[in-house]
Parts: structure tokens; sequence; C-alpha cells
């Protein structure tokens, strides 16, 4: 990596000398566009300086031991070897998730969709369980969450929840947790004890702009209808609930938690928005799927990613290698090891395609 860093420091210096040109000034998509590519070039310059720096000081550190007499400064070197060598790792870590290319997608915010799989009352109950770990997570990191669509069991457990997540960076930390979930735990009906396995499906989609992807209306066809649920005042009085088919592929969303037909109509176009997005980019990695297979697993939702042992408070993350025994703190929210271990995995297996 250290070698990189003169031809860095060089589009560096270009990128200063082209900033600071009146010609440029007065461009402002194009000094904007210089902009960005400056605050991602920042970093990795200085994260590369500070690595070299590390590297020198473990040279003086392995060379005083070699040649000190005095057992004092020996240890005292030995001590400070020690300490470079963890920074170095932190560091190098550091450099490898600064020289990724930046994911178009990293900043969009998200539609998560979180469904029960096999497992009956179980998984339903599980899927709620996510929902919280995630809602807490959000909370955290200060991102805000919206339930878009909800469809609960009588005994507490979610069937399907789709919300919306929005905030800084959402996908670039949320969209490994796509795919199948699976859990091991003793039910609360279970007389016997006898620990039963699980499984709810995940879903994060980026959250596309109308100008982002384009929807051409003849493609879609729309129902109106009344809504069902629970009784109430103004519930099943008006035709408020829209079903939106997208005919060329036949995605369907429905939505009906807003006593709006607009409001209903303008959520499900948001989450159609997202799922075609994800329809294409499904295709695109099939046609490379060899050239595109990495360390953390393809996104497919059909790929078992995690294990939740709660007899025994272990997470294991299956793409990745990586077991936790902190299961409790995991599903409290505390995602950041779990997520940071997915970053730099993916970081690395960039590095290697690129």
């Amino acid at each position: 990596m250290l070698e990189k860093l003169p031809d860095f420091e060089k589009q560096l210096a270009e990128l200063d000398g082209r900033l600071s040109d009146p010609e440029v000034t007065r461009d402002m998509k194009l000094y904007r566009q210089l902009m960005v590519d400056r605050s991602h070039l920042m970093p990795v310059v200085e994260a590369l300086r500070e690595l070299g720096q590390i590297v020198s000081d473990i040279t003086d550190a392995e060379q005083m031991m070699r040649s000190e007499k005095d057992p004092d400064l020996v240890e005292m070197a030995r001590d400070e070897l020690s300490r470079l060598k963890e920074q170095q790792t932190v560091t190098e870590n550091r450099c490898k998730m600064l020289l990724v290319p930046p994911d178009p997608l990293e900043g969009k915010n998200i539609i998560m969709e979180i469904r029960a799989g096999t497992g009956g009352e179980e998984a339903a109950l599980f899927a709620s369980d996510l929902y919280r770990m995630y809602t807490h997570y959000c909370e955290r990191m200060g991102f805000r969450t919206e339930i878009m669509s909800l469809n609960e069991t009588g005994l507490g457990g979610i069937k399907e929840i789709v919300l919306s997540v929005s905030g800084r960076e959402v996908y670039g930390n949320l969209r490994w947790e796509s795919g199948v979930h699976r859990v091991q735990r003793v039910p609360e009906t279970e007389s016997g004890g006898r620990i039963h396995t699980s499984a709810c499906t995940v879903a994060v989609l980026p959250e596309m702009e109308e100008t982002d992807i384009q929807i051409r209306q003849e493609d879609l066809k729309i129902d109106v209808m009344r809504a069902g649920g629970p009784g109430g005042q103004c519930v099943n009085t008006t035709d408020s609930a829209v079903r939106i088919t997208h005919i060329p592929t036949g995605s369907v969303v429905i939505q009906q938690d807003e006593k709006s037909q607009i409001k209903n109509k303008a959520k499900a176009m948001r989450v159609l928005r997202a799922r075609l997005f994800d329809l294409e980019e499904s295709k695109k990695q099939k046609e490379r799927a060899e050239a595109r297979r990495s360390m953390v697993g393809s996104g497919d939702r059909s790929e078992r990613i995690r294990t939740y042992n709660f007899p025994q408070n272990r997470l294991t993350d299956h793409r990745i290698n990586l077991t936790l025994y902190k299961l409790d703190q995991v599903m409290q929210g505390n995602l950041d090891e779990v997520i940071e271990a997915l970053k730099i995995a993916a970081g690395e297996a960039a590095l290697k395609e690129a």
C-alpha cells in the first residue's frame, strides 16, 4: 500500500492545482466534482502517511532492540514495538477501507423488508426481534426509521414489515444484512426444552429517487380498494388502499397503512422503485457472478448469512467466519463489531478484484 503513496500525493497536488484555477472555480459543476474527488483522496494520503510513519517507527524500535545493551531500554523498545504493531494493524485496515473506490449507492437511504420464513410463529417472533435489533442500532447511529407496512401475528410476532431508514451512509452500513437469518433457541411455548430452528429473510434495498430509475406509466396497473385490518373509525370506509403491479416484472406492492390514497400510492412507488432497482442489480450480478463473488457473499436473499444461537449466546456470520459470544448485546442493537468486520472483508475483496 505504501508504494502507492507517491502516486496519490501527485494526484492530490494536481487536484489542488486545478481547484485554484479561476476557470475551474467559475464552473460550479466541475468544481464540486473535483472537491468530491479531493475529499476521497485526502484521507487516503493522510492515512498512508500515518502508516509510513508507523512502519518507520517499527524499524527504529527493532533496531534499538538489536543494538541496545541496557536491559531497561530493550524492554522499553519491546513494549513500544508491541504498541506500534497493534497500531499498524488498525491503520492498515483503515487504509484498505479508504482505498476502495466509493460506491455511488453508499449514501442512499434504504427500504428494509423483514419476513418470517420457516418456523411458523417462532419465525414471526424472531422477525419481531430482528426489527427491534435494527431499530435500536438505527437509534444509536442517528438514523430515522419509518414503518411503511406491517403485518403482525396475534402473539406479538411479525409476518412481514417494510420500513424506510434514512440518514448518513445508511446503505453503506446496512447493505450486508440482506439474506437469510437463522435462529436456534427454545420457544416459550416449548415445554420439553427442545431447541427449534427458524429463519427470517431480510432485504436491504437502496431507495431510489424518481430521477434514478424511470418507470413508464403504461407499465403500471394501479388498483384501489378498501383497507383491511382491525376495525375502528375511518377504517374500511374509503378506498384508500393501493395495489401497484409492475406489468413487465410482475412485481406487486400493496400499501394501506395511510388513510390517504395519495400517501399510500407515494409509499408504494418508493418500495416499487427500490425493488425494480434491486432486480436490475441482481441481473447484473448474475452476469458477472464469478468476477463479483466475494468474501461477504453475493447479497442474495436466499443465502444463509448468519446464525443466532440463543442457548450459547453465540452469533455466527457464515460469510466471514466471524463468531461472537455476545448475542445478547447484538440483539440490543450493538452491531458495530459485525458491520465493521463485514466492511473490512468487503473492502479487501474489492481491492483484490481491482
